[in-house]
């Protein structure tokens, strides 16, 4: 399989993971113009396992490092594929959760504390669990990247409401959002081999640890869709047969590049685990933050009614993302 021993490569790979998860909403906002985002999320997740499998079967199967996809399922420990599952059941939780916070409170309250919430807890047990890079450096850094992203909300509050409400309902699903979004990566890492040139007996290599935490994803979505279907926070419940009877095939690849644009992104940032360390590698990954919101400013031109001195607000924002992501990959060098 295909390993990652440069560092360099592995930041590099880390800010493809910036670029994917935070431009990977995009086809959410062009497919739910037509129809919700329960229907949307189907396909979504179809995307997400379809691109592990493909990566399983390439970069996970070809080269003389490591063990071959097939090969690794076949020798896999339960406990191993088990927490690679759960990672996929938590992250999807978390994921329906916050879409869920910014339809009852708003971008403003939702991503600074569902965001802000995981990518602190997630640094922090991902650096417990496997301390790698100078601490001092690693925190300033995530401090810098949580800073932006309160920014980033003040902008946000600055814009017309347009009857947008905050509710105590809508701040409580932020925090249970933030909180498990932010273990979920945890367990992904758990299930894998420290050294993935040359893996432990009954762990996973990334490659198959991706798939399985896919795999999780897809199934959970049975359980965790459904219910936002039938019992939505907000709106009308929406029928299963409108997945058939009000998609058409444009809308259904859309919803599955998405996955496949977000899956991309979770897939480098677990291969570059190895050579950066799961915490350095997860915390440049939930920059996403600030890469939507250059999506926002720039091309959805969501700015665009702010009164005068947002611009500000928003320079400031990303004058701290990028201190924060240059204090996070000098952390490794420190």
């Amino acid at each position: 399989m295909v390993t990652i021993e440069s560092y360099a490569v592995a930041v590099a790979m880390c800010f493809i993971t910036m670029l994917c998860w935070g431009s990977w909403a995009n086809t959410q906002k062009l497919a739910t113009k037509e129809w919700r985002f329960q229907l949307f999320y189907w396909d979504y997740a179809i995307g997400v396992l379809l691109l592990s499998l493909i990566l399983a079967f390439t970069m996970g199967s070809f080269g003389s490092s490591g063990r071959s996809f097939l090969a690794d399922v076949s020798q896999a420990s339960g406990s191993a594929i088990w927490s690679a599952l759960l990672g996929g059941i938590i992250f999807n939780l978390s994921n329906i959760l916050l879409v869920a916070a910014i339809d009852i409170a708003g971008m403003a309250v939702a991503f600074p504390i569902g965001v802000g919430l995981a990518l602190a807890i997630g640094v922090i047990t991902n650096y417990a669990a496997r301390p790698i890079g100078d601490p001092v450096l690693l925190f300033l850094g995530v401090a810098a990247v949580v800073v932006a992203i309160i920014v980033d909300a003040l902008a946000y509050k600055r814009l017309p409401s347009e009857g947008q409400k905050t509710t105590a309902k809508g701040i409580v699903i932020s925090v249970a959002a933030g909180v498990l979004m932010g273990f979920f990566y945890r367990f992904v890492v758990v299930s894998m081999a420290t050294d993935f040139a040359s893996p432990q007996a009954g762990m996973l290599t990334p490659y198959t640890a991706v798939v399985f935490f896919s795999l999780g994803l897809l199934l959970s979505n049975f359980l965790w869709n459904s219910i936002v279907m039938v019992k939505p926070f907000v709106g009308e419940p929406v029928p299963f047969a409108d997945y058939f009877t009000k998609g058409n095939a444009r809308l259904h690849l859309i919803g599955i590049l998405g996955g496949v644009i977000w899956n991309v992104g979770m897939s480098f940032s677990i291969v570059a685990s190895g050579a950066a360390g799961p915490s350095i590698s997860y915390g440049l990954g939930q920059g996403a933050t600030m890469v939507a919101a250059l999506w926002g400013v720039f091309i959805w031109k969501e700015f665009k009614a702010a009164p005068k001195g947002t611009e500000k607000l928003l320079g400031l924002m990303f004058v701290f993302y990028a201190i924060g992501l240059a204090l996070i990959i000098i952390a490794r060098w420190a």
